[in-house]
């Protein structure tokens, strides 16, 4: 039997503005073709650019400082969540880690549109696009589970692993950690298989999870916004504190017990086992998944 114990059925979309895109062609009066980027649903992988365009190696310094004011509980982070960073910053070398391991997560994704795409005569099949109740986010991407569009007649030879989404096989191959926001999440089924996929390749050590010190792409964005936090604190002598912390905001949610935890406690939970829900939302998500408190 399932250990996930979150039921969740997603309603529709919602028409969104998509922004600036590029036109690519049209192929009649009122079909035309942009550029759009996708932002793929449930799923995280380390950073090839961050903050901003800037290379996370360039960060090495920043977050090995980050872990020194750690060590003197010169910050705002929990003793628990400060013990857990502190080995994976203080190495020197988090965030040329993290970098290495984003291009590796690009190239593993190559690789599987390669495997999953290319067809015999060298040309490209479609995708198909499943998209979120919030269908866009902040920076215009398309939020979607993008899969390889099969026939009819070939899913009927297929299982559901083998015509599985990119969502969901980067996660398995262990270059994605799952990262399901609420209320975007997928049904109990795909649920499931995410949260199974997840379990092996953490336990199996695949892909980024085979460092010790790896951060996923979450905590390494997180781990940026506490050192500028941290920085600002230190410098005033301790006096700067956040009321409410703006380094950490979404709650995690224990999809095998249905527990939900304060933003700095999501460690508590298995990486496997998370959702996550912002502050805003957590009111109607504890009605609707029938969430307990964690702590």
């Amino acid at each position: 039997m399932s250990k996930v114990a979150v039921f969740w059925d997603p309603n529709g979309i919602e028409l969104d503005s998509l922004g600036n895109k590029q036109f690519l062609r049209a192929t009649d009066g009122d079909t035309p073709y942009v550029a759009m980027s996708i932002r793929m649903l449930s799923v995280d992988t380390p950073e090839v650019h961050y903050p901003g365009t800037q290379k996370p190696s360039k960060m090495d310094d920043k977050l090995a400082e980050l872990a020194e004011w750690l060590r003197q509980g010169k910050s705002q982070v929990d003793d628990h969540l400060a013990a857990y960073l502190y080995p994976k910053l203080a190495t020197g070398q988090a965030g040329t880690l993290h970098e290495q391991q984003g291009q590796q997560a690009m190239q593993a994704l190559q690789t599987l549109v390669d495997e999953k795409l290319k067809l015999a005569n060298g040309k490209y099949r479609s995708v198909f696009l499943r998209v979120a109740d919030q269908p866009f986010d902040d920076y215009g991407r398309l939020l979607a589970y993008v899969a390889p569009n099969y026939s009819p007649e070939e899913r009927a030879t297929l299982s559901r692993m083998e015509r599985a989404t990119f969502n969901l096989l980067m996660v398995a191959n262990g270059w994605a950690a799952p990262f399901p926001i609420y209320p975007s999440l997928p049904q109990h089924l795909d649920l499931t298989l995410l949260h199974d996929a997840a379990e092996t390749a953490f336990n199996e050590g695949r892909g980024a999870w085979a460092e010790a010190d790896m951060l996923t792409g979450y905590e390494f964005r997180m781990c940026v916004k506490l050192y500028d936090v941290t920085k600002k604190l230190v410098a005033s002598g301790g006096r700067l504190r956040e009321s409410t912390p703006s380094w950490i905001s979404r709650y995690c949610v224990d999809m095998t017990t249905r527990e939900i935890y304060y933003p700095q406690n999501y460690i508590k939970v298995q990486p496997y086992n998370r959702i996550f829900v912002w502050p805003d939302d957590v009111s109607e998500a504890v009605s609707r998944l029938n969430l307990t408190p964690g702590g």
